[in-house]
């Protein structure tokens, strides 16, 4: 934050033209999803806007590419980036089975899961056996299938946009600012999949700025972008893939669970605040 007055106001233009470029190259998508189809290659295109829109942004400012951080870095920050996403769902998970707000599902359930993830033709699996070997598939195979998708938000969102902030803001302007821009980036998803708009509104911000702030601290402690790629990965994974289908809705609970859910917003903010404090004790 040490760029004087012309410097800053260079930054903001770069900023701004990085959003500009999000907004321009996200849109057809958006609408598609909204008034055509809701297919997985709009959201897979909707996913490398952001990555797009910095190499864009680089090549009009005669900026190189090596600038993103595309090393690998220490691998403590990338054991950490899946291992920190996995706990805050499972605690949320778990929360939500303690309190009755929802049930570990029956056996005809996970048998039927484990069949739609393709673990049919080897044998009669238990319940317990299909349970482990999901998790086992999808933690692993689908991670890294899901980060081919969101490789291409990190690389605009953390490759590029918060080391730009960084510039003229501190840690936690960058994780507030960032946060919210991407939050709100989703706003048209989330209008069109809520059941209730202005609930799943907050909860969807509260989780992805507590996430801006866990992810901005791995990034700028690794130097890389691939914990903040690994680590948006496995959290979609284990929210959206591995939890959800073992556990049973409860009438009048709904509300409390999955991604846009109460518990998981109250866990990950729990989780965001630790990182903020350990950013600002750090100093970074």
């Amino acid at each position: 934050m040490s760029a004087n007055s012309s410097e800053r106001k260079e930054i903001w233009k770069t900023v701004l033209l990085f959003l500009a470029l999000v907004l321009v190259l996200t849109s057809p998508f958006h609408y598609a999803i909204v008034k055509l189809y809701p297919s997985r290659l709009y959201v897979g295109a909707i996913m490398w806007c952001p990555a797009i829109a910095a190499l864009i942004t680089l090549k009009l400012k005669g900026r190189p590419i090596s600038q993103l951080n595309w090393e690998w870095g220490n691998w403590k920050y990338i054991r950490l980036s899946y291992l920190i996403p996995a706990l805050y769902a499972i605690i949320s998970y778990v929360l939500i089975w303690i309190f009755g707000l929802g049930g570990l599902t029956n056996e005809e359930t996970i048998l039927a899961w484990a069949e739609e993830i393709g673990l049919t033709g080897i044998g009669t699996l238990s319940a317990s056996v299909a349970v482990i070997a999901g998790v086992l598939l999808l933690g692993s195979v689908g991670v890294i299938r899901a980060m081919a998708t969101t490789l291409g938000e990190e690389i605009g969102w953390r490759g590029f946009f918060i080391y730009e902030l960084r510039k003229v803001l501190s840690f936690t302007g960058v994780s507030l600012f960032s946060g919210f821009i991407w939050a709100a980036w989703h706003w048209p998803l989330l209008v069109y999949y809520s059941n209730n708009v202005l609930l799943e509104f907050i909860t969807f911000f509260t989780v992805i700025i507590s996430m801006s702030f866990i992810m901005t601290y791995y990034t700028f402690k690794s130097k890389s972008l691939w914990p903040a790629v690994l680590f948006h990965a496995v959290s979609n994974v284990y929210i959206q893939k591995i939890l959800p289908p073992l556990t049973t809705k409860v009438e009048g609970t709904e509300h409390w669970l999955g991604e846009n859910g109460i518990m998981f917003a109250m866990v990950t903010c729990v989780f965001g605040i630790y990182f903020w404090r350990k950013a600002i004790k750090e100093k970074l």
